[in-house]
Order: structure tokens, then C-alpha cells, then sequence
């Protein structure tokens, strides 16, 4: 993909029924295999944001993913190129195994059962799940269940994964696990958390989201290193 953008976000408005203004002109631009850490206190926007990007909430601005306008006509085919991963994954997880919820996608999607079926098993490969197919979901543990709402998403080949706090409520191993999983992914990442060892670990680029507002953006070690930028948004230095 080169230096292609990826992601390229203008002036982006939304409020809720309620008139609570989520966004307030968000500029944002995620240039291809980046890794972004999207940050801020809760009720910042970061999920709405998320929500925006992938087609699921409609708000006003221009939204640009992979070189093609966010739109009714395009909403489809750019889901099928981008993946997100929700915080809770059992809102991914329905049917009774493993492999027939990670080849759900591909199947809705009208590849052929035996294609399907690879990319399912290509995925739980990815994700550390070899071997779990015929496991039932309900069954697994948090990490295992994070990993395999992972690889629900990675069967359909996305070229960018949004992720919606995905290290939250995660024990140790767990953690460190996904972060190893997510490190070794080549696509373009958005990844919203609260997590800031993560953050800089992970993610070597990050934006300050608070009050709908992009606050700051810029490599994570120079802002993780502004204490009172952090402290003035909620967030702790880890």
C-alpha cells in the first residue's frame, strides 16, 4: 500500500438525539500500517469516532478510507476492508464453535464453503487458536474469547482493524499475549484504550481525544512524556 493514507478523517461532526455534541470537527489522517493509539477520559468520543469510521453511526464531514469515500454506495464493500474488533467480544461471537463464527464473514460474504473454511483456519492460526475450531465460544477464557472476536475480523483479510479497548479486563498473560498478537499484524491499526502501557508499548503514534476534540497528536514517547498535557486529559503517565 505504500505511503497510501488510509485513513483520512475531515471535519467530522455527531451528536446524539439528545443533542450531547460527541465530535466537534475531528481532523484525523492514519497513513497506511500505522499504528495509532486513539486516547482521552471516558465520554471523550473515542467510541463514537470508532463507530463513525466503520458505517455503523452517520454524522456530518468527510470520511476517506483507503483512497474511497465513506458513503451509502461504498459502506459495504470498505466493511468487507476494515475490521472492528468491539470491547466485548461476545457482541462477535454467536454461533456455537469457534470456526463457525470466525467463518461467518467470510461465508456472508459469498465465498465458497471451502474458502471460508481457509481463511477461518488462516485466522486462528494468526490469533494463537490452532486447534480450537470445534471449541464452543461460551467456553473460552477472556483472552481467548478477545483473540478469537480477532480473528472473526481477520478472516475477512481487512487491510485496517479498529479496535475498541481490547486489553481491558485482561489478566497478565492474557494481556501480554494480545499485545505480542497485535504487534505482529501488518495492517493499519486505530486503537482506542485506556491502557497506556499498551500505548507505549504498542503504538508509536498517539492522539488525545477530550471533549470531541483532537487535543493532541503526536509520537507517543514525546507526548507520554508531557505530564501536564496528560494529567489535564485523564490520563496517567504508566
Amino acid at each position: 500500500m505504500g505511503d497510501m493514507t488510509a485513513i483520512r478523517i475531515r471535519n467530522l461532526r455527531f451528536a446524539y438525539p439528545d443533542g450531547l455534541e460527541a465530535l466537534q470537527g475531528i481532523d484525523l489522517d492514519v497513513a497506511a500500517g500505522e499504528k495509532v493509539a486513539l486516547v482521552g477520559p471516558n465520554g471523550a468520543g473515542k467510541s463514537t469516532l470508532m463507530l463513525l469510521l466503520t458505517g455503523l453511526l452517520h454524522g456530518q464531514g468527510e470520511i476517506v478510507v483507503l483512497g474511497e469515500p465513506l458513503d451509502e454506495r461504498s459502506l459495504k464493500r470498505l466493511r468487507g476492508r476494515m475490521g472492528l474488533v468491539f470491547q466485548n467480544p461476545d457482541d462477535q461471537l454467536f454461533s456455537p464453535t469457534v470456526l463457525e463464527d470466525v467463518a461467518y464473514g467470510p461465508l456472508y460474504a459469498g465465498l465458497a464453503e471451502e474458502e471460508a473454511a481457509r481463511r477461518a483456519a488462516r485466522a486462528l492460526q494468526q490469533v494463537g487458536l490452532d486447534g480450537f475450531g470445534e471449541r464452543l465460544s461460551h467456553h473460552l477464557s477472556l483472552g481467548e474469547k478477545k483473540r478469537a472476536a480477532i480473528a472473526t475480523v481477520l478472516s475477512m483479510e481487512p487491510d485496517v482493524l479498529v479496535l475498541d479497548e481490547p486489553s481491558a479486563g485482561l489478566d497478565p498473560r492474557a494481556r501480554r499475549q494480545l499485545i505480542e498478537l497485535l504487534r505482529q499484524l501488518p495492517q493499519t491499526m486505530l486503537v482506542a484504550t485506556h491502557d497506556m502501557r499498551m500505548v507505549a508499548e504498542l503504538l508509536p503514534r498517539m492522539v488525545i481525544l477530550d471533549q470531541g476534540r483532537v487535543v493532541a497528536d503526536g509520537p507517543t514517547a514525546q507526548l507520554m512524556a508531557d505530564e501536564r498535557l496528560l494529567e489535564a486529559h485523564g490520563l496517567e503517565k504508566p
